[in-house]
C-alpha cells in the first residue's frame, strides 16, 4: 500500500541511509506482483490446464517427428523379433490350445502381442532418458515453474510418452500384419486391445517418469535401465505362457513373472484382442498406474527427491 499524496516517506527502521530505496523498492514489487496475479489468475482454469497439455503434447511429436531415426529402431527391434526369431522357432515352440485361443496357433501370433509391449517398454524407458536429459539442460526446471499444479504438468508429460508410445504400436502392428501376422483387429475386441494397449502405455510411461527422478546422470541410465527393461521383458509372458515356465521347473521365474506388471500389461493386451477376460491384469495395470505416478509426483515435490535440482544454482 503507497501512502497518502504529500506526506513524507518514512522508514520503521532506518538502517545506514537506505531506506528511502528500500520502501519503494517493496510497493514496486507489491504492484507486480498484483499486475502479473491480475493478468494470470482469469487464465488458471481449465482452459490454461488444457492449453498447457496441447503445447507439451505438440512438443513431443514435434521432436518426435524430427527423429525419423527413433521410429526407425522402435520398429526394427520387434520386427527382427518377429520375422527371424519367431521364424525360427515357429515349430520348435508349439503353444498347446489355452486361453485366449480357441485352436493351435503359430508361435509369431503368440508373441505379437509380447512385441506391442515391448514396443511400449523401450518407449516408456526412452521417455525417462528425455526426462533426464530435461532435467540436466535445464528446461525442465523450466516446465516446472509453470503457473500450473505439477502433477498436471507431469500428467501432461504422461500424456504425450503414451501417445508416441501407442502410434508406435500401431505402427508396428501394421509392418506385422504386412509380414502375415494374422491378429483379430477389425472387431469390437480391437477396441478392448486399443483400451489395453493405451493403458499400458501410460502404466509403462509413469514407470519411466518415477526412474526418471531417481537417475541422477545419463552415464547412469544404461545401467540403470538393463535392470529394469531387460528382467520386466524376458520375466513375463512375452515370449512364452506361464505355464511352460513351471512345467520346465523354474518355479522362482514364474513366480516373478506372475508379479510382473509388464506380464499383467501383455496379458490384457493378448486377451482382449480374442474377446476374452483378462481377469485381474486391467486392475494390477491400473493400481501399478496410479501407485507409479504418484510416487514420481512425491519424487517431483519440491520439498523432496526433485527439490535439490530447484535449489541449485539459487540464493542459499
Amino acid at each position: 500500500m503507497s501512502a497518502a499524496p504529500g506526506r513524507p516517506k518514512q522508514a520503521q527502521a532506518p538502517s545506514g541511509g537506505n531506506e528511502e530505496h528500500e520502501v519503494p523498492s517493496v510497493g514496486a514489487a507489491m504492484s507486480a506482483v498484483q499486475e502479473v496475479t491480475a493478468d494470470t489468475a482469469p487464465r488458471r482454469g481449465i482452459a490454461h490446464a488444457l492449453q498447457a497439455m496441447r503445447a507439451i503434447v505438440l512438443r513431443e511429436l514435434i521432436k518426435f517427428s524430427q527423429q525419423t531415426g527413433r521410429l526407425v529402431s522402435a520398429l526394427v527391434r520387434p520386427l527382427l523379433w518377429l520375422a527371424v526369431f519367431a521364424a525360427g522357432f515357429r515349430n520348435v515352440f508349439g503353444v498347446a490350445i489355452v486361453e485366449p485361443y480357441d485352436t493351435y496357433i503359430p508361435y509369431d501370433v503368440y508373441i505379437a502381442p509380447g512385441l506391442v509391449g515391448m514396443v511400449l517398454l523401450f518407449n516408456g524407458m526412452q521417455s525417462s532418458l528425455a526426462m533426464v536429459y530435461d532435467r540436466e539442460m535445464g528446461l525442465m526446471r523450466l516446465l516446472l515453474t509453470a503457473p500450473l499444479p505439477r502433477a498436471w504438468l507431469l500428467f501432461c508429460k504422461l500424456c504425450a510418452t503414451a501417445l508416441l508410445s501407442v502410434l508406435q504400436a500401431l505402427a508396428f502392428i501394421v509392418v506385422a500384419m504386412l509380414l502375415g501376422t494374422e491378429l483379430p483387429l477389425f472387431s469390437l475386441a480391437g477396441l478392448h486391445a486399443l483400451l489395453a494397449l493405451v493403458c499400458g502405455a501410460l502404466m509403462l510411461g509413469a514407470l519411466g517418469l518415477l526412474l526418471s527422478v531417481y537417475v541422477k546422470q545419463l552415464e547412469n541410465f544404461a545401467g540403470t535401465m538393463n535392470f529394469v527393461i531387460f528382467p520386466m521383458y524376458f520375466m513375463s509372458t512375452a515370449l512364452y505362457p506361464l505355464w511352460k515356465l513351471q512345467e520346465s521347473g523354474a518355479e522362482w521365474v514364474y513366480q516373478l513373472a506372475r508379479f510382473n506388471p509388464f506380464t499383467h500389461a501383455v496379458e490384457w493386451i493378448r486377451f482382449a484382442l480374442y474377446g476374452k477376460d483378462p481377469g485381474e491384469a486391467p486392475w494390477v495395470v491400473l493400481g501399478c498406474l496410479l501407485v507409479f505416478f504418484f510416487v514420481a509426483c512425491w519424487g517431483y515435490d519440491p520439498q523432496r527427491g526433485f527439490g535439490g535440482l530447484t535449489k541449485r544454482g539459487g540464493p542459499p
